[in-house]
């Protein structure tokens, strides 16, 4: 999901859990293939990780939780959104028609108001990760639409992907629906952003995460970029 610069790979001794899946089993020689020292691999962090950690970064220094209060108290809205658009404009995880629809969808204030108060309330708020996640969905739904529609899988988890990578993972639906069938896993998608589809793809993640954990997943960026090696045509 990055430009390419392949570096020497370094093969690194990797003992494999004893008991996985055919599919499991099957997505570790791939993965490794291409990257054979892991998550540790200097062309896996080239080519997968580097770029979205970047992007993470970016967001603790101009969107932690106290900087973001501030902002909210002092309701500037348009400025949380658009430091969190152009964040994400520094990375390829959405299509430009997506991009392109998200700009629109903030250029009014009380667009950006919709999108500060919903992104943070996901992010921090209170209650359980369901309920988040759903005011969340409801949030994005809300906002202003010209042509395209704002309320798609990669735009919903986008922003949760980038400010919270410990927690929060990516959702391209191809790729990931490509990624689980080759793997063996039961992903229960529909395309409208629901919880239940959401927590599906966190187990899958979690099942990611025990079958490779002898390679040393750090987070969420890790897994995804497991996944996206699955099923993305960049890895045939």
């Amino acid at each position: 999901m990055s430009t390419r610069t392949t570096r020497q790979k370094r093969r690194i001794r990797i003992l494999a859990p004893r008991t996985l899946t055919p599919g499991a089993a099957r997505a570790r020689r791939k993965f490794l293939k291409f990257f054979p020292g892991g998550f540790a691999d200097e062309t896996y962090i080239d080519w997968e990780r580097d770029y979205k950690w970047a992007a993470h970064e970016r967001w603790q220094e101009t969107l932690e939780p106290a900087a973001y209060r501030r902002l909210l108290a002092n309701e500037a809205f348009e400025e949380i959104a658009g430091t969190a658009v152009r964040i994400e404009s520094r990375t390829n995880l959405l299509f430009s028609f997506e991009k392109m629809a998200l700009r629109d969808a903030i250029k009014t204030k009380a667009g950006a108001r919709i999108f500060a108060e919903g992104l943070y309330d996901f992010l921090w708020g209170r209650g359980g990760d369901e309920s988040r996640f759903e005011r969340w969905c409801e949030a994005v739904a809300r906002l202003p639409r010209r042509q395209t529609r704002v309320l798609t899988w990669p735009l919903v988890t986008v922003f949760g992907f980038i400010a919270r990578p410990d927690t929060h993972i990516f959702l391209k639906p191809n790729v990931t629906r490509v990624a689980s069938k080759a793997y063996g896993f039961d992903f229960h998608y529909a395309s409208k952003p629901n919880w239940a589809t959401y927590q599906s793809l966190l187990d899958f993640a979690s099942t990611v995460r025990r079958d490779t954990s002898d390679l040393r997943p750090k987070d969420m960026i890790d897994l995804q970029g497991f996944i996206w090696v699955q099923g993305s045509d960049e890895y045939d």
